[in-house]
C-alpha cells in the first residue's frame, strides 16, 4: 500500500504544479466577488472543479436561486460522472464500495487521464495517493491567491484574475485545431452567449449558460456525430 500510495503521489506532483498557478487565479477571483479567502479555500476545498467554481462564485454574487445553482452545476460537471464510470472498468478488486466513494471526490480531468494512461489495476492507495497531492496543489493555491487579492490593489487582482479564463481557452485551442466540430460546438457556444449578453438580456446568467452549453452539444452531436469504424471502434 505504500508503495501505491507514494507512487500515486509521484504521479499527481504535475498535476499540484498546474493547479497552484490556476487556482491562484480562482481565488483572486472569488474575493473579488466578495467571498473572504477562508470561504474560497473552503469551496476549493470541498468542489474541486475549476470551471464549476468559477461560475459559482458569479452566480452567488449575482444572486442567483439555488435551483439555479443546482442546474448549472450539473451542466458543468456531469462529465465526472462519465469519467468515473469509465475509469471503473479499471479498479482494483481491493476498491470496495467505500474506497470508490472516497475516491470520487476528486476524479478531476486530469487525475481520469493520469489514471487511463495506467496499464495496471487502480488500487485505492495509488488513487489517494494522487489525489491527496492534487487536491494539495488545488486548495493551497486558491488560499494564496485568496491572500493575494485580499492585499494587492485592486487594478492588479482584476488582471490576475483572468488566469482562470486563460486556462478555460488554452484546454479548448488544441481540440478546435483538430476537429471541425469542436470548433464548430465552441463558436456556436460564444455567439449564443453573446447573444444572451446583449440581446436577451432578461434571461439570468446561469440559464443563459445551461441553454448556451446543452444547445452547442445538441447541434454537435447532430451535424458531427461519432461514426463508427468497420472494426466498430470510433473515430
Amino acid at each position: 500500500m505504500k508503495k501505491d500510495f507514494v507512487r500515486g503521489m509521484s504521479h499527481g506532483v504535475p498535476i499540484m504544479l498546474g493547479y497552484l498557478s490556476v487556482s491562484f487565479g480562482f481565488g483572486i477571483l472569488a474575493v473579488s466577488k466578495g467571498l473572504s479567502a477562508l470561504w474560497a479555500t473552503v469551496i476549493s476545498l470541498t468542489n474541486v472543479t475549476s470551471a464549476g467554481q468559477a461560475k459559482g462564485v458569479e452566480m452567488i454574487a449575482a444572486g442567483s436561486t439555488l435551483l439555479e445553482m443546482a442546474l448549472v452545476q450539473i451542466t458543468i460537471n456531469i462529465r465526472y460522472s462519465l469519467m468515473a464510470l469509465s475509469l471503473s472498468q479499471k479498479l482494483d478488486k481491493r476498491f470496495t464500495t467505500p474506497h470508490r466513494l472516497a475516491a470520487s471526490y476528486s476524479i478531476t480531468d486530469e487525475i481520469f487521464a493520469v489514471c487511463s494512461a495506467q496499464e495496471k489495476p487502480l488500487t485505492p492507495a495509488y488513487m489517494y495517493g494522487m489525489i491527496f497531492v492534487a487536491v494539495l496543489g488545488w486548495v493551497s493555491g486558491t488560499a494564496m491567491g485568496a491572500a493575494a487579492g485580499e492585499l494587492l490593489p485592486a487594478a492588479v487582482s482584476n488582471a490576475m484574475g483572468i488566469v482562470l479564463y486563460g486556462m478555460f481557452i488554452a484546454i479548448v485551442i488544441p481540440p478546435c485545431k483538430k476537429e471541425r466540430g469542436v470548433l464548430a460546438v465552441s463558436l456556436t457556444a460564444v455567439v449564443l452567449s453573446l447573444l444572451f449578453r446583449y440581446l436577451f438580456t432578461s434571461v439570468s446568467g446561469g440559464f443563459a449558460m445551461i441553454i448556451c452549453a446543452v444547445a452547442a452539444s445538441l447541434a454537435g452531436a447532430w451535424f458531427f456525430p461519432v461514426k463508427e469504424t468497420e472494426e466498430g471502434g470510433k473515430e
